[in-house]
């Protein structure tokens, strides 16, 4: 068997470390040792630097003279911005795909839609809710577009997991009813219409800190 090209190492590399990062196993400001995760996936730094490189263009990561690489940290200010341009590209896409979803794909949105309702944690919520979106979006066939959606919905996750880590409440999505509901009925723009406001909509939660204190932190619930 031959040997894996840099590349694709790099490739892996970058995507285990990401998935890392958006469930919260690597906290922002913690280093990325580039001996550590040589070692973990017997490789070179060749392939790790090129890793950083990509999980730096994603804005997971961020490198500082004489601190190495970290990963990078995110603000009230950065929620805002990945919200309103996922209810952007997400509404665009609708628009598209409002045509060729099918009764079956509805159905199987409104199921992700009890999944999420019925979810015990945050990871479970989340991997309903990015279903839901990605069954209806997915149809507008436009490949660039729904890649952009899903690099934004990495970004929810982290915000997600960083603000829910604990403390996770069951709760009814009425939105995405109401979204379905617009599509099987053929009123597309009224579904654009309560898509935008929904991915915009920004959560709030009580976070414990180090010190004992608490500090609020945001993310994006829709």
């Amino acid at each position: 068997m031959g040997k894996e090209p840099e590349d694709t190492i790099a490739s892996r590399i970058s995507r285990e470390l990401a998935d890392r990062i958006v469930r919260g196993e690597l906290a922002p400001g913690a280093r990325l040792r580039q001996d550590h995760i040589a070692e973990e996936f017997q490789t070179s730094h060749v392939p790790v630097r090129e890793a950083f490189r990509r999980l730096e263009a994603q804005g997971l990561a961020i490198s500082e003279p004489r601190r190495g690489v970290r990963v990078a940290s995110f603000d009230l200010a950065e929620v805002r911005e990945v919200a309103e341009m996922r209810a952007a590209l997400e509404v665009l896409a609708l628009r598209h795909a409002a045509r060729h979803l099918t009764p079956a794909i509805l159905e199987a949105a409104e199921e992700a839609t009890r999944e999420g309702d019925a979810a015990a944690d945050v990871r479970a919520w989340e991997e309903a809710n990015r279903r839901f979106h990605r069954l209806i979006l997915t149809p507008c066939g436009m490949n660039r577009l729904l890649a952009s959606i899903d690099d934004l919905h990495a970004a929810s996750a982290r915000f997600l997991f960083s603000a829910w880590q604990s403390g996770w409440e069951k709760r009814t999505d009425h939105d995405h009813r109401a979204i379905l509901l617009a599509l099987r009925q053929g009123r597309t723009e009224e579904a654009c219409g309560i898509l935008e406001k929904h991915v915009q909509w920004i959560g709030r939660a009580p976070q414990s800190v180090k010190s004992g204190a608490a500090r609020e932190a945001f993310a994006i619930v829709g």
